[in-house]
């Protein structure tokens, strides 16, 4: 008779304090992705007048994905899991594609600000809430039914294959990221100086400035994984971690899911009050002054 063992051990034994840390870090960081991204995700679906802005749909975008990476984060955070080649207790990519979306998405994000500023009649005129829309949809479709359809699907060969070429794109993306940060920030810098005094221009400053700084912080975590895996390309070794758990490069990348949608709050006034006010103030009423 033939016994099936479908329990997945935790990822630590708990034998020495390094054991402690890591679980509780790893804990620490999904519940604070589900918490902040979730309070972003209601904040913007409970206020009509930021889902009418499509800055803030894709926030939204992103704040999702955080939100399902927090929720992936408890099982491949706390449980032996092994993501990659060789594989053990895996997901088939499906949490680690969600960061995907957010690169993807956070890149599209970056193009809609420029847009905006450098061809600001052209953008009204084209760049609807639908086409946002559409953009953001396109994000989890080309990640989910292009990408991870096709690894789970073709043989490993291929797989190494489709691997390198999301490595080179991967790196590509970084590199353009970069350059357009610089060039969006001088040509905002000059265009905004230009413009009178009032709510757009403030609206423009705000959105402007929020998303350089998310791309900053976002880069911050990623750089470490991405000379690492420059390293690898060049030296053809790599260091085996013992899980997902105790890669500290991954906890790094997974801490994007919390910083990124707390970015949000904290450089979006309307943004904070729909959370403060809308999400937490119903779950922690504040007492009434008499």
């Amino acid at each position: 008779m033939i016994s099936l063992n479908l329990t997945v051990p935790l990822a630590v034994d708990f034998n020495d304090a390094a054991d402690y840390f890591i679980f509780i870090t790893n804990l620490l960081i999904a519940t604070s992705a589900v918490l902040v991204a979730g309070s972003v995700v209601l904040g913007i679906l409970c206020k009509k007048s930021l889902r009418a802005q499509n800055r803030f749909i894709f926030m939204l975008n992103t704040s999702i994905s955080d939100t399902l990476s927090g929720v992936g984060g408890y099982y491949i955070g706390l449980f032996d899991v092994q993501e990659g080649f060789p594989s053990r207790n895996g997901t088939y990519f499906i949490v680690p594609s969600l960061l995907g979306v957010n690169i993807m998405t956070i890149f599209f994000s970056q193009v809609d600000r420029f847009l905006a500023v450098v061809y600001p009649y052209t953008y009204n005129r084209y760049v609807s809430r639908t086409v946002v829309i559409e953009v953001c949809f396109f994000a989890w479709f080309y990640t989910y039914v292009v990408m991870l359809t096709i690894q789970n699907l073709v043989a490993l060969e291929a797989v190494a294959g489709i691997r390198a070429y999301g490595v080179l794109t991967l790196q590509a993306t970084i590199i353009v990221k970069v350059l357009m940060n610089v060039k969006l920030y001088l040509i905002a810098k000059y265009q905004i100086s230009r413009e009178p005094p009032g709510p757009e221009r403030d609206s423009k400053k705000e959105s402007l400035r929020l998303i350089i700084v998310v791309v900053v912080c976002f880069l911050a975590l990623w750089t470490p994984r991405f000379y690492y895996i420059i390293l690898v390309e060049m030296t053809g070794s790599r260091y085996m971690f013992t899980n997902t758990a105790s890669d500290p490069l991954g906890l790094m990348i997974r801490f994007t899911s919390t910083c990124t949608p707390g970015l949000y709050i904290w450089g979006s006034p309307a943004l904070r009050e729909a959370v403060l006010k809308t999400v937490w103030g119903r779950v922690c009423p504040l007492p009434r002054k008499r």
